[in-house]
């Protein structure tokens, strides 16, 4: 599993002109997953991403996750995540799982991360054309990998 992580003051997802995810200050997660990925990595990633000191304490220092900071999650996925670009200019997406595959780990992710946090996290629509928005805080983004642990 791949994600980017970003720190927002705000983010929403918009599908077909509603409104369908949108929340102030946490994070904004947009995830990719590979065929090969399992529960393991959910729970490594979700614990990894809960846990992340990126808000800032009384002095302006990384020092509180979200959940410490009571933040709200966006989840969204993005195959487009796992695209090679080394071959010519057309990406392709071959290491992305099919959606057989992702969705039930997309879906099992999220139930993780709910769990991890301890309250509802919103999300886009998986396979859908999405229209997501962000105002990212500081700016901080982070990008992690199951695959490497970093």
């Amino acid at each position: 599993m791949r994600v980017v992580i970003q720190r927002v003051s705000e983010a929403s997802v918009i599908i077909e002109n509603e409104n369908v995810a949108n929340i102030l200050n946490g994070l904004l997660v947009l995830v990719g997953i590979e065929p090969d990925d399992n529960q393991e990595d959910i729970h490594w990633l979700a614990s990894k991403i809960i846990n992340l000191r990126i808000f800032p304490d009384e002095n302006k220092i990384m020092n509180f996750s979200v959940k410490e900071s009571n933040g709200e999650i966006i989840v969204v996925s993005q195959f487009t995540l796992h695209a090679a670009t080394k071959k010519g200019n057309r990406p392709s997406y071959i290491k992305a799982a099919k959606p057989d595959i992702a969705i039930p780990l997309y879906e099992s992710f999220v139930q993780q991360m709910e769990l991890e946090l301890g309250k509802k996290i919103q999300t886009g629509q998986f396979g859908a054309n999405m229209k997501v928005s962000l105002v990212n805080d500081g700016p901080v983004t982070i990008i992690i990998d199951t695959k490497n642990k970093e």
